[in-house]
């Protein structure tokens, strides 16, 4: 049995949109959500988790086309789909309104879930999140765009290349040993090996997404900007009326494994500042 593409310890299912989507609980207290970016898995916020687990009620899903939840069988990954699945997924675990916590994808799916369920969403954090336009895109998702690799990609993907894009999203300084690459290289690889992955990822890429950096603006609930000083392109603290900004100034795309301690103490102090808005009775755990 592999370590990284077979159910663990820990792990739950529930059933939505036809997909029996693989996620993890822990903790007591208001609850809060974590999303993952894209060619990621739950797994990305192992660490955060685990701090926000001592105070919080913390749910980290596989989103659609990644993990162990894999693939859509509509192959529909656009972004407002993706934040109706996680409303659903929500709705099935009956948790009525949570703080969301999203890294890249996972923070583009966090603010349109805010902006189409509003009341579903009482704080929301965004961490290095993608939703403009002019945001460039990873070597790997350039090279699934291209129409003669595409069928390439959908058969295998080279460990080789799942580590250049692992190192390229990291920053100056990650705090990721030699060790913790391997490692994040690994449980990649065998992710993406599961059956059904590496065509949703082909798929995923292929997708035209809807662009709606005009609505951020009409964003209402608490948010906290996280941001590697290393990435630009996105505008959430300036659009998002009274957002507050945290800069990392040596992290890279991956805070949430690059610096865990800094992503997780900075999640829960702007939550517990807003403690009012994020109380159990809301859907966490007692």
């Amino acid at each position: 049995m592999s370590v990284w593409s077979e159910p663990q310890s820990g792990s739950l299912f529930a059933d939505v949109d036809g997909l029996r989507v693989h996620y993890k609980r822990a903790g007591h207290g208001p609850t809060v959500v974590l999303l993952h970016g894209s060619a990621s898995s739950l797994h990305h916020f192992e660490g955060v988790a685990a701090l926000l687990s001592a105070s919080y009620d913390v749910i980290r899903p596989d989103l659609p086309g990644w993990g162990l939840t894999g693939a859509r069988a509509d192959r529909n990954y656009r972004v407002p789909t993706y934040a109706a699945t996680v409303a659903r997924f929500l709705e099935v675990l009956g948790v009525r309104s949570c703080a969301v916590v999203g890294n890249s994808l996972g923070g583009n799916i966090a603010w349109n879930l805010a902006l189409d369920r509003p009341e579903r969403v009482s704080a929301l954090v965004l961490v290095n999140a993608t939703g403009y336009p002019e945001k460039s895109l990873p070597a790997a998702m350039r090279l699934g765009r291209n129409p003669l690799v595409r069928p390439l990609l959908r058969r295998a993907m080279p460990r080789r290349m799942i580590e250049r894009n692992l190192r390229a999203a990291v920053g100056p300084d990650p705090g990721i040993s030699e060790e913790k690459m391997a490692q994040m290289v690994e449980r990649s690889y065998q992710l993406m090996g599961r059956p059904g992955n590496r065509s949703a990822f082909v798929d995923f890429v292929n997708t035209d997404q809807p662009d709606r950096s005009a609505e951020i603006a009409r964003i209402a609930a608490p948010t906290l900007v996280l941001r590697s000083a290393s990435i630009d392109g996105q505008h959430f603290a300036r659009d998002i009326p009274a957002a507050q900004e945290l800069v990392h100034p040596g992290g890279g795309h991956l805070l949430p494994e690059e610096d865990a301690q800094w992503v997780g103490g900075s999640i829960a102090a702007f939550l517990d500042s807003h403690s009012t808005s994020t109380q159990p009775h809301q859907g966490g755990r007692q």
